[in-house]
C-alpha cells in the first residue's frame, strides 16, 4: 500500500453526489470531483489511468463508461494541473474493447482531448508477475501458478469509471467491479463463482500498487434488473466522485433501494478495513439523498445469467472446471453472444436504446 494511502485508511470517508443535466453536465463532474477532493487522493507527479469500463461492444444506456463521463473527467483534471492522463481499456471473452470505445463514443473524447488508450489485455508482455503482500481471500487458490497485473499499472493514480447499475452477480457494480477488467487478465471469469471475495482481493492489490484511487460514477442513465447488460434504463440525473472505493459503491447501492451492508463484497471490504459499507458513517456532501429510494430490482436473470448460476453456485458445480476452464470453455462464450447479440439486442434492446435517445441525455450521446 502506497504511503499516501496508509495516511487515509482513518479519515472519515466521503461521497459526492451532484445532481445535473445535459446541459452543464461537464461543471457538474468537476464539483463532484472537487467535493469529493480529488486533488487530496491523486498525485500530479505521475501517470493517471482513466479505468474505462465497457461491459458491451454495443452502446446500450447506463451500461458502460458515458462519453460526456470521459470528457468531463478529462477536462476537471486538466484544470487542475493533470496532463500526463492514459484511457485504461480492456475486452473480455465475450466483449471486444476495440468495438467497444468506438461504439460507446469514447475513442472520440480521447481523440479530441488527445488522450493515449490502451488495451490491456491484448498482449501477454504487457503484463507482469504480481505477489501482493496482503492476505488473499481467494486469488491464490484460483491461480495457484500466480497473479499478473498490467505492467503500466503500478506508480500511477487510477480514477475508475463505472455507471450505477445493477449485476446478476453481484447485486450492484460500481467502482470495485470496474478493476475486475483491469487487473486481471482473460480468465478472470475463472472467479466468477466467488466473484465478491475476488473483488476484494483486487482492492487490496490497488491499495499496494496506485498511488491515488478515486472514482466518478456516473448515474444519469442507471440500469435496474439484469445487469450489466439486459437492464431497464431510467434517467436519474446524478454524479457520484469519492476517493474510497467502498464508500461510493455503498451509496449507489443507497441510491438504488438496497442495503449496501447485505451486498457481500460490500461487507467484507468494509470487515477488511478497506473503505466504508456504512451509509451512516459516509460523509455525503452535495446533495441530502437521505429519502432517497429507487427500487430498483436486482437478483433476476437472463436466460445466460440462469445457465451461469447453475454452474457457479448450482448442481452443475462439479462440472465447473470442465465446463469453463478446459478446451470446451467457448460454448459459454458463443452462447453468451447468441442471446446477447443475437436475440435480446435486437429484439428487445434496440428499443430500448431509440427510446433512450429521445432524452436529453439520447441526444447529447449523438453528438459525440
Amino acid at each position: 500500500m502506497s504511503s499516501q494511502s496508509n495516511n487515509k485508511v482513518n479519515q472519515t470517508s466521503k461521497v459526492a453526489v451532484v445532481y445535473t443535466k445535459p446541459e452543464t453536465v461537464m461543471d457538474d463532474i468537476e464539483k463532484a470531483m472537487d467535493l469529493a477532493g480529488c486533488t487530496n487522493e491523486l498525485q500530479q507527479t505521475t501517470s493517471t489511468l482513466l479505468k474505462v469500463n465497457v461491459s458491451w461492444q454495443h452502446y446500450y444506456p447506463a451500461c458502460s463508461t458515458s462519453p460526456w463521463q470521459l470528457e468531463g473527467v478529462i477536462k476537471a483534471l486538466n484544470n487542475k494541473g493533470y496532463k500526463d492522463l492514459i484511457a485504461a481499456h480492456n475486452g473480455t471473452v465475450v466483449v471486444d474493447s476495440f468495438e467497444g470505445e468506438i461504439n460507446n463514443k469514447q475513442k472520440p473524447v480521447q481523440d479530441k482531448y488527445g488522450i493515449p488508450s490502451v488495451h490491456l489485455d491484448v498482449d501477454p508482455n504487457n503484463w507482469m508477475p504480481f505477489k501482493p503482500k496482503s492476505k488473499m481471500m481467494v486469488l491464490d487458490e484460483i491461480f495457484p501458478e500466480g497473479l499478473a497485473i498490467p505492467k503500466i499499472f503500478p506508480g500511477t493514480n487510477i480514477v475508475h469509471l463505472p455507471t450505477v447499475k445493477t449485476h446478476v452477480f453481484t447485486t450492484i457494480t460500481g467502482a470495485m467491479k470496474n478493476a475486475f477488467g483491469g487487473l486481471l487478465n482473460r480468465k478472470r471469469h475463472w472467479t466468477h463463482s466467488v466473484i465478491h471475495e475476488t473483488l476484494v482481493d483486487l482492492l487490496k492489490i490497488q491499495k499496494e500498487i496506485h498511488e491515488g484511487i478515486f472514482a466518478v460514477m456516473d448515474g444519469t442513465l442507471a440500469g435496474d434488473g439484469p445487469g450489466p447488460r439486459a437492464m431497464r434504463w431510467h434517467e436519474k440525473n446524478v454524479f457520484l466522485a469519492s476517493s474510497d472505493q467502498v464508500a461510493i459503491d455503498a451509496v449507489a447501492a443507497k441510491l438504488m433501494g438496497f442495503d449496501p451492508t447485505s451486498i457481500k463484497f460490500i461487507r467484507l471490504a468494509h470487515e477488511e478495513g478497506l473503505g466504508c459499507g456504512d451509509t451512516r458513517d459516509i460523509e455525503i456532501v452535495g446533495e441530502d439523498i437521505s429519502n432517497v429510494n429507487w427500487n430498483f430490482a436486482s437478483g433476476q436473470n437472463t436466460l445466460a445469467s440462469r445457465g451461469q448460476k447453475l454452474i457457479y453456485w448450482g448442481p452443475l458445480k462439479p462440472l465447473e472446471k470442465i465446463l469453463l476452464r478446459s478446451r470446451i470453455a467457448p460454448w459459454s462464450f458463443m452462447a453468451s453472444n447468441l442471446y446477447h447479440n443475437g436475440y435480446w439486442l435486437p429484439l428487445i434492446g434496440k428499443r430500448r436504446v431509440k427510446k433512450a435517445m429521445e432524452t436529453g441525455w439520447g441526444k447529447l450521446f449523438q453528438q459525440y
